[in-house]
């Protein structure tokens, strides 16, 4: 399946209605990007069940906002409409097809028992009202699961 192009009117329902997204996050500019673009369309080729898309960062520029994107290329996942991971910078050649395998093997029940044992931390400081101490929990960041370097 060939890599499909991400903007902000199809991004949210692309990574919200299929099982596998990998997201390819680049710039015309950024040279990295350029060296990553074959090997991210090898990893389309070999994985048509995969949806592959590429988001051109110059071009929507909001989408990296919103995901807190600072470097390039970012490489982004999801399963099941839920990020499971997210890295800036170039991958080794081997990188992509080792992500999808992680990607694929992932334990999605478990993610989401992590997921809501987050919230529900996060819930009783919530609650809590102006003024009153913060309770320690974990922080509010995009979660990472999986093996090592996943």
């Amino acid at each position: 399946m060939p890599t499909i192009t991400l903007t902000q009117d199809n991004f949210d329902s692309v990574a919200a209605s299929h099982s596998t997204v990998l997201v390819d996050r680049w710039a015309g500019w950024c040279g990295p990007c350029r060296h990553f673009a074959p090997l991210y369309e090898s990893s389309a080729q070999r994985h048509p069940q995969i949806v592959h898309g590429k988001v051109d960062t110059e071009a929507e520029a909001a989408l990296p906002a919103t995901a807190r994107v600072t470097r390039y290329p970012t490489s982004t996942a999801f399963r099941d409409g839920v990020l499971v991971y997210s890295a800036a910078g170039a991958l080794e050649p081997d990188a992509p097809e080792d992500l999808v395998q992680q990607i694929l093997w992932l334990d999605m029940d478990r993610v989401r028992r992590e997921l809501d044992q987050r919230a529900d931390a996060a819930q009783p400081a919530a609650a809590d009202g102006p003024g009153s101490a913060r309770r320690a929990g974990l922080a509010p960041t995009a979660p990472r699961y999986g093996w090592p370097g996943l």
